[in-house]
């Protein structure tokens, strides 16, 4: 599960549905060969006062400057949430820099980076939203010390998730057409509140906005958006809720030169987009009428990529080559393993050690995956580096000078080879890491670098701040983001 991600998508009724929790026996992992790692300089991006910051594992927070976009708690405490003030940073050369929001607004979230430094995500204003009675946000880019308001397509709301090195910003926008069944706020964070209609949205570097429109429905937004100019995204093709999930029928598209292209379906009324490369290709997970299926689009063709045996897959990563990476079910669908999709051929990551479930999060052009190996019922959890045809090893036993911060979860890796990721403090705080390769005759053979016992108590202690995603878990990610704003109750653990 991507414990990490922090954009209010992650909570969405889409993701509910298509993530699935560690759960069953562990099955017999791949043969075990030795190889060399490089050991990783892990380096605590701190917080802007408060106790937590977060990275979002849906998008490109790290670029190939090594500079890095998120989340941190400042030092101001807001009681009607239960929660402290958020703000968006950019973190460049050992430096953390707030970047602050727009006038009157008290929060901001950053969601990606391009190679630039440009940072796209959203803010608040100091409006209220009259029809929800939400603090209003809007989309928002930091860069070269400005913040700019992207503006909306009339309503209250906007976002920006992706954003691209030609400085185009994908996202959201609302219009002033009512949404009385709140579709839109249901699409996007999994809550049904009325508003105005959310549209994706492309906002231009000279600050013009796009509706991107919808695929027949009254909710879309886009996600990524590439090199060429395309945006991926999903989006609702009716308004009629299906007695499965409760919401219109949820499809894929791409967008191009101002046509919204419907990806189409592996049988079911739900879909997930997981990414889109600079060569058009757009991967992500579709219902298929009874569980779900990971895919990749290309030139007008989805394609399924099957299992590892079982039911089940789910994609979570892509890259420009087209690789995909994901988890599955085996046969028998008793446990869950991390898989790379390459040339029409899926193979198993394994596991590490006993654990007998994994995924894999992210996949960079040297073909090196992150992502996190677990015992199936969830007690335990292992951040891994898979490369050179495995095995996977643990990012912990790579770290080096030790850290007293226990690397929890690796969200994304970039073309050099730096990883973002989650890390536990002692003190059960959590901060985003970043994990630098070093270069030289830093080198590890895998199977010699085991946790000594200090690292092994940390772990214990860390998973039991990471129990199974329960349901209830799940209710409460789905309303965190809304119920700062709605005093709703206090933000969920991350």
């Amino acid at each position: 599960m991507r414990h990490g991600r922090l954009s209010p998508i992650v909570g969405s009724a889409l993701i509910a549905m298509l993530a699935v929790p560690f759960t069953g026996l562990a099955q017999v992992q791949p043969q075990k060969h030795q190889q060399k790692h490089k050991h990783y300089t892990l380096i605590d991006l701190g917080t802007l006062g408060g106790p937590n910051s977060f990275l979002n594992g849906d998008s490109r927070v790290l670029n190939s400057g090594g500079a890095a976009a998120g989340i941190a708690d400042t030092s101001v405490y807001d009681p009607n949430c239960g929660c402290y003030v958020d703000h968006a940073f950019r973190w460049r050369n050992g430096v953390m820099t707030d970047l602050g929001t727009l006038p009157g607004g008290a929060n901001s979230i950053a969601n990606s980076i391009n190679s630039g430094g440009a940072v796209a995500g959203w803010s608040e204003n100091g409006f209220v939203d009259p029809l929800s009675g939400i603090p209003a946000f809007v989309a928002t880019v930091w860069n070269h010390g400005q913040v700019r308001d992207l503006g909306t397509l009339g309503g209250s709301f906007s976002g920006a998730i992706g954003v691209n090195d030609r400085g185009e910003a994908a996202g959201f926008a609302a219009n002033t057409i009512l949404d009385p069944d709140g579709f839109s706020t249901l699409l996007l964070f999994g809550v049904s509140v009325p508003t105005t209609q959310w549209h994706a949205a492309l906002w231009q570097t000279n600050g013009t906005i796009e509706d991107l429109g919808t695929l027949g429905g009254p909710a879309s937004f886009a996600i990524f958006a590439n090199e060429r100019g395309q945006v991926a995204g999903l989006s609702y093709t009716d308004s009629v809720p299906n007695p499965e999930t409760g919401m219109p029928t949820v499809a894929p598209f791409i967008w191009e030169n101002g046509q919204m292209t419907n990806l189409g379906s592996l049988g079911g009324p739900c879909a997930e987009t997981a990414g889109l490369n600079n060569r058009g290709q757009v991967a992500g997970t579709s219902c298929t009428g009874v569980w779900a299926h990971a895919y990749l689009w290309h030139d007008g063709t989805m394609q399924d990529l099957g299992t590892l045996g079982g039911t089940y897959s789910r994609a979570d990563g892509l890259n420009d080559s087209g690789e995909v990476v994901g988890q599955s079910s085996p046969a028998g669908d008793q446990s869950f393993d991390g898989y790379l999709w390459r040339d029409g051929v899926m193979t198993d990551l394994g596991s590490i050690g006993s654990d007998g479930c994994s995924n894999a999060l992210s996949i960079n052009a040297k073909s090196q995956i992150v992502g996190e190996s677990a015992s199936c019922d969830g007690d335990s959890h292992h951040p891994y580096i898979w490369e050179n045809g495995g095995p996977m090893v643990d990012l912990n036993t790579l770290v080096s000078p030790a850290s007293d911060i226990l690397v929890h979860e690796p969200l994304f890796i970039s073309d050099q080879g730096e990883i973002a990721a989650s890390g536990d403090l002692p003190n059960g705080d959590q901060h985003a890491v970043l994990l630098i390769p070093k270069d030289g005759d830093d080198e590890a053979e895998s199977e010699l670098a085991t946790p000594d016992g200090a690292l092994t108590e940390r772990r214990t202690a860390a998973n039991a701040n990471h129990a199974t995603l329960t349901p209830e878990k799940l209710a409460k990610l789905r309303t965190r983001f809304l119920a700062r704003h709605r005093g709703l109750g206090s933000r969920a653990s991350r």
